[in-house]
């Protein structure tokens, strides 16, 4: 029996500088060389700008819906590379190190969020 609810989605913060409708819980640092873990909450309506991360990273969409617009660059102008990608509460989406691309969260989310090694953000203008 899965219960409506989990401390885990407690003790969120607001970083600042993110964008509004952001909080999110981090892991306690250990492994310099491992991962980075965060359990993300986003209102619906709240989007990311497109920006980029210097490793791999998962998200795992427990409650909610976002949609991803990949990018690419031509001509220094960043144009979409391929159709947007709408995941479902269930589903994990993966992107490359150094892939550009936004996000926009349709409904209200909780999600697990996984960053190959320390996480980084690039914004990409």
């Amino acid at each position: 029996m899965q219960s409506t609810y989990s401390p885990i989605w407690d003790h969120h913060v607001v970083v600042p500088d993110a964008p509004p409708g952001f909080t999110v819980r981090t892991c306690v640092p250990a492994n310099p060389d491992g991962v980075e873990v965060m359990l993300e909450r986003w209102e619906a309506g709240s989007c990311e700008p497109p920006h980029s991360h210097p490793g791999h990273d998962m998200t795992v969409v427990v409650e909610g819906s976002m949609r991803i617009q990949f990018f690419k660059r031509e001509g220094g102008a960043l144009v979409a590379d391929g159709a947007p990608v709408t995941l479902d509460a269930g589903q994990t989406g993966y992107v490359a190190a150094g892939r550009i691309h936004d996000a926009q969260y349709l409904q209200d989310c909780k999600l697990v969020y996984v960053h190959e090694r320390a996480f980084g953000f690039k914004a990409e203008v």
